[in-house]
């Protein structure tokens, strides 16, 4: 395990700030960004990306096509995986531990004891950040909604992008698609094309009603472009022309809308095909269908385990995880178990029923140092509502030994469930 570093002692300094984890509103935010000097409006040019799903491999493959095509790219992501460095990414490297720690140390000052949440206040750190090395774009990612997200405090955009809209976060957003995807739309600006990745009726038409009411031109999937998988080749269309390239490096049927999604926004910021089909061939994007090939974990395993890590926890992500399992099947059908941990304020039941049928065995665990993640006992017994083999376990260590004892062939487990899992499980393997 890594030791702390200054930064850790200042986060957790950041945490007591604001009695709620979650608190939407811009208020806190113009305040402290006026006190620091309106970073906002310094960003090199900012493509803001919202969405339910698929927001981060978006984002991943975006810059690596960006990045392809010569350009300096700055990348903001929530949550992290291991390090909160891993938010931050200045010019295509991760933020250093020094500037981290005074960047911080300056929003803490500039804030005082006033509340604030500790998302908005390392936002403006990471705007800060941002003003303060050279790029040629900023990808600013929605941290929850889009309308009174944090990050919404940029004018005049670049591009912006709606990621596939589906049920979560509804005690903030809304209880209908209708009004979680107006939520997100709160990011178009006047003027200001957005790109709209695949999208139910309900959801497209509440973006359209607000680019409608705004005046932001839309690029819609299966209107203006389009995107599938044909003899192991990604197909892409649009008014420019069609496209022929490799498939995408990240795993899995859903990441075929998400690299259309970013091709669109590419070919909308004027790159060519040696950019988009960069895109596809350079991103990286840990803790999603990732193949954990080395590590702590792996040895644990054994030889006769395939490891994966997945950090997909709502409803959508389960149905993503159940095709992915349906894949496997056809090529090579062996036995899954899912490793699975979940944060209370996600709907286990709705995640595990399409992969209930599909699976072994499910061996539920509460997530380390996570107080708001589900019971082992509680997430076992929604695991065997929806007919589920379910298991306690103490932690990864009991339930590979379980899984283990058990395997009389080989057999595929994935680590599923939540990205704070993923986190714990990437920072066990690393030793």
């Amino acid at each position: 395990m890594r030791d702390a570093s200054p930064s850790d002692a200042i986060l957790d300094r950041l945490l007591t700030l604001h009695p709620k984890i979650i608190d939407l509103t811009l208020d806190r935010m113009w305040r402290l960004l006026e006190a620091v000097g309106n970073p906002q409006h310094d960003l090199p040019p900012v493509i803001h990306i919202a969405g339910t799903n698929g927001k981060g491999s978006t984002q991943a493959m975006l810059r690596a096509g960006l990045e392809a095509a010569g350009n300096k790219v700055h990348a903001y992501t929530s949550p992290h995986l291991v390090r909160f460095h891993e938010r931050i990414r200045l010019a295509g490297e991760l933020i250093p531990e020094p500037a981290l720690a005074a960047l911080l140390e300056e929003c803490e000052r500039a804030n005082g004891v006033v509340p604030i949440t500790f998302f908005e206040i390392t936002t403006v750190a990471a705007l800060l950040a941002f003003t303060r090395t050279k790029a040629d774009y900023t990808l600013l990612e929605v941290g929850l909604g889009g309308r009174l997200d944090a990050t919404n405090v940029v004018d005049r955009p670049e591009l912006t992008i709606i990621t596939p809209v589906s049920l979560d976060h509804q005690q903030y957003l809304g209880e209908t698609i209708t009004e979680i995807a107006g939520e997100k739309a709160g990011i178009l600006k006047p003027g200001i094309a957005c790109i709209v990745g695949p999208q139910s009726d309900a959801a497209r038409e509440a973006i359209e009603q607000r680019a409608a009411e705004v005046g932001a031109p839309l690029l819609i999937h299966g209107q203006d472009w389009a995107v599938r998988l044909e003899h192991g080749r990604l197909v892409f269309e649009d008014e420019r022309g069609l496209l022929d390239l490799d498939a995408p490096r990240l795993p899995g049927a859903h990441q075929i809308q998400n690299a259309g999604i970013a091709i669109a926004a590419l070919r909308a910021l004027g790159e060519d095909d040696t950019a988009c089909q960069a895109a596809l061939s350079n991103a990286e994007w840990p803790a999603r269908m990732q193949r954990l090939q080395q590590g702590m974990l792996v040895d644990l395993a054994g030889e006769r385990i395939d490891l994966w890590l997945d950090g997909g926890h709502n409803a959508a992500a389960g149905e993503v995880m159940a095709e992915m399992l349906d894949e496997w099947h056809a090529r090579d059908p062996r036995p899954v178990h899912l490793i699975v941990g979940m944060l209370e304020t996600k709907s286990a039941a709705d995640y595990l029923r399409p992969l209930g049928p599909r699976v072994s065995q499910i061996h539920c665990l509460k997530i380390p140092d996570t107080p708001a993640s589900f019971t082992a006992e509680a997430l076992a017994g929604m695991a065997e509502e929806v007919g589920a083999r379910a298991r306690m376990v103490a932690g990864l260590e009991q339930a590979f030994v379980d899984i283990r004892s058990g395997a009389k062939h080989p057999t595929r487990v994935v680590i599923c469930g939540s990205l704070y899992l993923a986190g714990h499980a990437l920072s066990v393997n690393a030793g």
